[in-house]
């Protein structure tokens, strides 16, 4: 018969082991890309899959001898972060009246923003393709960005008005006791006490516009493309070379692991905002 302590002791080591099952099931996928990109493409189709081979960095030379990563990958950067500060900036504003100006439309508001998210991307491209070849953005960055922004505001909206709703009011009154103006509450009061929350917010918003293939594919074709087009253009007639488009696929996703990864705690810390008073 085990005892209280014995008990609770075999419970956190089975949650453990399942935390560390999980986490492997979900890295699993990752390492293969990675240690795929180190075969030759004959190792890579090999069957039963080889975990012992002799490594290659014949990908990755290809790779670059063929396309210019880092012009795609500054694509990516540009791209990302300019539609995540846009849609900050535009946020900011929309969720601070939402949260302290509230009426009775605010939910029904917050919910169509929301449900513009089902919409099929497909089903609005032919208009948004026509509207950039009338205005002539096709294949810009600047083109990319406005439609990133679009298409994650909703969720950033909604991320940052929660946050906005977990402060309490009082805080507002006492900054307008003493003079604070619409812009200076939100710079200098919410700003502060919720840049926990807003660095998250950012981070989910990076990941979305960085990840995001459909619109690159369709909306550019080299001088704006970013890493998903390159991870794409591996794909041809002939078949897929798993070996290169896994090469390609450990170039495209490592900056945002590493950026992840760095600012895992800041992560942690945002999405828990508010949780615990």
């Amino acid at each position: 018969m085990l005892t209280l302590k014995q008990s609770r002791r075999l419970q956190s080591l089975l949650l453990g082991l399942l935390a560390w099952l999980v986490a492997l099931v979900l890295f699993f996928p990752i390492f293969w890309m990675v240690l795929t990109s180190f075969k030759t493409e004959i190792d890579a189709f090999a069957t039963p899959p080889q975990f012992f081979f002799m490594p290659t960095l014949e990908n990755y030379l290809t790779i670059q001898a063929r396309s210019d990563y880092f012009h795609f990958a500054l694509n990516s950067v540009v791209i990302s972060f300019g539609a995540t500060l846009l849609s900050l900036l535009l946020a900011l504003p929309a969720a601070y009246s939402m949260a302290f100006h509230e009426t009775r439309n605010t939910q029904r508001l917050l919910l169509w923003m929301l449900s513009t998210k089902m919409l099929p991307a497909v089903g609005v491209l032919v208009p948004i393709y026509l509207l950039a070849k009338q205005f002539e953005l096709l294949d810009s960055r600047l083109l990319l960005i406005a439609v990133y922004t679009l298409i994650n505001l909703p969720i950033v909206v909604w991320m940052v008005y929660t946050y906005f709703k977990d402060i309490p009011k009082d805080i507002l009154e006492a900054a307008r006791l003493d003079g604070a103006t619409t812009y200076q509450e939100i710079v200098r009061v919410l700003l502060p006490i919720s840049k926990g929350g807003i660095a998250s917010t950012m981070l989910l918003s990076l990941i979305l516009c960085w990840n995001e293939a459909f619109w690159s594919l369709n909306l550019t074709s080299s001088n704006a493309a970013p890493l998903t087009a390159l991870i794409a253009s591996y794909s041809s007639p002939q078949g897929l070379f798993w070996a290169k488009l896994s090469a390609v696929s450990t170039l495209a996703c490592a900056p945002i692991l590493i950026f992840g990864w760095i600012s895992q705690k800041q992560l942690v810390r945002g999405l828990s905002f508010g949780a615990v008073k």
